[in-house]
C-alpha cells in the first residue's frame, strides 16, 4: 500500500479529543482541552464530497475484486494502545480504513473503549470498568501492548464516532458485556454516525437484535451460502446491510465463492492466539502473498491483528481505494 498526506485538519481534530488532565505538552506535542471545535478549512480548499453509503462502498469492494484491512482492537502498534483515538489516527495515516473496536460502558453510564472486563491490562487503573465512573475512568492513562504508559487516556465513543465522521473511517462495533446494542445505537443515532459504523454479531439472536433497533444498520454476522442468508432475511435482516463472518480457523474460498453469487461480501479474521493464528503463518516469510490469495478468491474483508504489515505488503488493498475512494 502506498503511503498517503492527509488534511491537516484532521490532526486539528485528533488534539481536540484530548482529555483534561492531559500532563504537559512535550516538545513537538500539543493537546487541546474542552469542546472539540469545527474544522476550518484553509482558504481555497474545498470541503470532500461525503463518502458513498456504505452498503454501496462494500459493493464497490466486491465487484471491483478490493478489499479491505480491519484493524483488531484499532490496531495498537508501539507507543499506540488499543482502543484510543491516536491509535486510530496513526492507522487511518498509514492507510487502514476499517478499525474494530470495543465499546464498554461505565458505572455512572458513559459508553467508553476496553476491550477486558477489567482495567488492568491496557491502563494504569485497577477493577472493573463496570464498578469505575467516567471521571475516574477518564482519568486513566492507558498503556500499550509491551505494557508501557503512553500520553493517552480512554476516549468517549461519542468523539470516537465524530472522528470516523470527519475522517471517512468505519468501525466495526463490538459490543462487550457491560452496555447493549440499544445504547450504541443511540449514540450512533446522536452522533449522526449511521453511514461510518458496522455492528458485530456472535450469532443469529443478536444480529436479529440489531436490526430489529434499525434494520439499516450494517452489521457483521455468520454466514456462509445462501440458506444462511436466507435465514438472516427471515429473521429481519436487510441483506444489502450484511456483511458475511466466515470465522478464523481455515479459508473458505467456497462458502466466499457461494455469498458473492449471492451479493454479499464475505469477511474472514486472520488474527487470533499468538502461534495459532493464521497472521502468524502468512507472515513468517516476510512476503504475505496469502492475503492477495484470500482476495482473489472473493474475499472482502481482512480482519488481522497485523494491519501495518499487512497494508504494506498486500495490493489487493490498494484495489479497492482506487474503485471505491474512502
Amino acid at each position: 500500500m502506498k503511503r498517503f498526506a492527509f488534511s491537516a485538519a484532521v490532526l486539528v481534530l485528533l488534539g481536540a479529543c484530548g482529555q483534561a488532565g492531559s500532563p504537559p505538552a512535550q516538545d513537538g506535542d500539543s493537546s487541546i482541552d474542552g469542546a472539540m471545535p469545527a474544522i476550518v478549512l484553509p482558504v481555497g480548499q474545498q470541503e470532500p464530497a461525503p463518502p458513498m453509503p456504505l452498503p454501496d462502498y462494500f459493493d464497490c469492494l466486491r465487484r471491483a475484486g478490493g478489499t479491505v484491512i480491519a484493524a483488531h482492537r484499532g490496531g495498537p502498534d508501539k507507543g499506540f494502545p488499543e482502543n484510543a483515538i491516536e491509535t486510530f489516527q496513526h492507522g487511518f495515516d498509514r492507510g487502514i480504513r476499517v478499525f474494530e473496536i470495543d465499546v464498554a460502558e461505565t458505572r455512572d453510564g458513559v459508553l467508553t473503549l476496553m476491550h477486558d472486563d477489567r482495567l488492568n491490562r491496557t491502563t494504569t487503573g485497577k477493577g472493573y470498568v463496570s464498578d469505575t465512573d467516567w471521571e475516574t475512568m477518564s482519568g486513566l492513562w492507558l498503556e500499550d501492548n509491551d505494557g508501557r504508559r503512553t500520553q493517552f487516556h480512554p476516549p468517549k465513543f461519542s468523539d470516537v464516532l465524530l472522528w470516523a465522521k470527519e475522517t471517512g473511517a468505519i468501525l466495526e462495533l463490538d459490543k462487550k458485556p457491560t452496555t447493549s446494542f440499544a445504547n450504541i445505537a443511540a449514540a450512533v443515532r446522536a452522533a449522526g454516525a449511521e453511514e461510518s459504523v458496522i455492528f458485530i454479531s456472535y450469532n443469529d439472536d443478536q444480529a436479529a437484535e440489531i436490526a430489529a433497533i434499525d434494520p439499516d444498520f450494517m452489521m457483521t454476522a455468520s454466514a456462509f451460502g445462501g440458506r444462511d442468508v436466507a435465514a438472516l432475511e427471515a429473521r429481519g435482516i436487510d441483506r444489502t446491510r450484511l456483511v458475511a463472518w466466515t470465522g478464523t480457523e481455515e479459508p473458505d474460498a467456497a462458502a466466499w465463492k457461494r455469498l458473492v453469487k449471492e451479493g454479499i461480501e464475505p469477511a474472514f479474521g486472520t488474527l487470533g492466539r499468538a502461534g495459532e493464528r493464521l497472521d502468524d503463518a502468512y507472515l513468517a516469510d516476510g512476503d504475505g502473498s496469502e492475503y492477495d490469495d484470500l482476495a482473489r478468491q472473493g474475499l472482502v474483508l481482512i480482519a488481522t491483528d497485523f494491519p501495518y504489515e499487512v497494508a504494506d505488503l498486500i495490493s489487493s488493498d490498494d484495489t479497492g481505494r482506487a474503485a471505491c475512494g474512502r
